[in-house]
Order: C-alpha cells, then structure tokens, then sequence
C-alpha cells in the first residue's frame, strides 16, 4: 500500500451520486456489467457495487499503483469487481476479454487523478519537487524530463498552445531551449522556477500559477491523452448494448470537446439532406442525457476542489449500429 493511505481515505469521486443516478438504471440486471475506464482508487466504483448488486464492474487503469489500491478498497466485493491493467483506448480488447458481449454502462474520470497528484516523486504536481516523470503508467513511455529535452522548439510551442492553452508559449519555450542547452532539465522545481520568471507577473497575479498550463500540456502530450481520448470514447460507444449508458468526466476543454462531438454524432441523424424518410441505419444511435454539460455543486467544488473544472456528459445507446458489439 502506498505511504499515504488507504484508497477510501484520499479520494473524493467527483459527481459521485450524480453519476450513480445516471448509470444505475442500465444496472438492474442479473450479470449486468459497468467498465469503468478510469479506475483510479476505486471511488466511482465502490459506489456503483453497493447501489447495484446485481452487476459487476471491469476497472481500467495504466497505473499498477492506483489498481493495487483500488483492488484492496473493493476486495469486499469479491469476484463482482475485476482490475484490468490497460489503457482505457484498448476497452474494445478488455470487454471481448472479459465479457461475453455488450456492457451495460461505461464510465469515465478524465484527466489526473488523486493518486498521482498526491505522489510527490511522479512529477505532476508543480507544488513539489520531484523528477519530470509524469507518466500515467510508469512502465513505458517517454517522460516529461526526455520532452523537455528533446523536442524541437516547435513542437514545444505547439504543445503548450493545444494542451496546455498558454498564450506565452513561445516566451516559455525560448527560456526551455536556452537553459537546456546548458543543462537538461530533471526536475520539477527547476521547470517551476523558469516559469516563474517567463511568465508576465501580471498574468500571474489573475491567471493562477505560472506552471499550471505548462505542467498540463506536458502531462497531456507523455501519456497521449486527447489521442487515446479520442479512440477511447468510439470504442466505448461501440461496446454499449441497446439500453446501456455512458457518463464521462471531463476537466479540459479540449476533452470535454471530444466527448460533446462524439456524443452528439451519435444522438444525431445522418439521413441526407432532401431525403423524404429517415432510413433506419441514419437514425440517431444516441440519446443524450445531460442538457449539454453539468458541473458540480458549488458545495462540491468548496469541499473537492479538484472537481471545479469538472464537466460531466451522459447518454444512452438506442439501437445497435454497424461494428458495435452485441
């Protein structure tokens, strides 16, 4: 068990009850099964095998330290929970492995977790100093330390912009390309220091720490976020029953965008234009649940301040569709 403590002690779901409100009916059934494709410490998870005792929930994580943690906080529940170690773009692979067919229910937590926030020597939070890892899963990947040191300017530049939304991008990046040469970089607390004097103080004193974006877009670009965002959320679509539901959490524009697309294609029809009747296979496969996104409570975001950013989407599969799972 990790240092810090038990999983139950250091994790706040987000929107937790919300979420089981939305999921559970999808989860009355005998054999019924939730993936969740963020497992993190098992917070999401715990609440769902106690709201729904008819169904078992696969959990998904690239991280073996937040499963071991997760696995100890749900070894009450017995076979009814299984810990996958993966990445949540492979849930196509992980239900045909662990299922029979269709899911009833798919949720997703995106972005950081407590876990590795809390873990000083992964390198995500720009509070500590620790080594530029910020790897999700520790056993493969480029690290934020080998971006910082050898991508080209541009690339940098890029990443800081999309990931990251830093409007001094290139201020930054002169500053990285110039202290590199010296020396590459290895830690955290020397990235923060060269943010703290490359960022405007004004921008500083309204925009929050000078690091934040910074340290997102680095996190963002190591362990492919968007990228697997992307083929993560089809995978999870086509792996839906008729009648079973998806809910994603969202804590970046540019991830809540992917969801809103996805979501909305699917809740839409494709018939063309002009065309007197809707063929079947046009029909939307959709339906959305939340009217457009929900946040959490202010009481929520005074107590977890974690989840301010937080942007939570629903639907529900209405019909089968070609390539999806039955």
């Amino acid at each position: 068990m990790s240092s810090r403590g038990a999983a139950h002690e250091r994790h706040v779901p987000v929107l937790r009850d919300r979420i089981v409100d939305l999921l559970a009916p999808a989860l009355t059934d005998p054999g019924s099964v939730l993936v969740d494709g963020t497992l993190g410490m098992g917070g999401h998870t715990e609440a769902f095998l106690e709201h729904c005792p008819e169904a078992r929930v696969i959990g998904i994580d690239r991280d073996e330290e937040a499963l071991a943690l997760a696995g100890e906080r749900l070894a009450n529940f017995g076979d009814r929970f299984v810990g996958v170690h993966a990445v949540y773009d492979e849930i196509a692979d992980v239900v045909a492995e662990h299922t029979s067919g269709a899911v009833q229910a798919v949720l997703f937590d995106l972005g950081v977790s407590s876990l590795q926030l809390d873990e000083a020597d992964r390198g995500f939070a720009y509070a500590q100093d620790a080594p530029l890892d910020m790897r999700m899963d520790q056993g493969r990947g480029i690290t934020a330390a080998e971006v910082l040191n050898g991508y080209a300017p541009g690339d940098l530049i890029r990443i800081l912009r999309d990931f990251g939304e830093e409007r001094f991008a290139k201020r930054i990046v002169s500053a990285i390309v110039r202290e590199r040469e010296k020396e590459p970089f290895t830690r955290s607390a020397r990235l923060v220091e060269l943010l703290r004097e490359a960022v405007p103080a004004a921008s500083q004193r309204t925009g929050g720490h000078p690091a934040k974006r910074t340290f997102q877009a680095l996190r963002i670009e190591v362990n492919d976020e968007l990228g697997a965002w992307e083929r993560a959320i089809v995978g999870a679509v086509d792996s839906l029953a008729v009648g079973g539901r998806i809910a994603v959490l969202s804590y970046h524009s540019l991830e809540d965008r992917i969801t809103k697309r996805a979501l909305a294609a699917g809740a839409t029809s494709s018939t063309p234009p002009g065309m007197p009747v809707e063929l079947p296979e046009h029909a939307a496969y959709l339906r959305l649940l939340t009217r457009g996104s929900e946040e959490p409570s202010a009481a929520e975001q005074s107590t977890n301040p974690r989840s301010a950013s937080a942007r939570l989407r629903a639907a529900e599969r209405t019909r089968p569709t070609k390539g999806a799972r039955r």
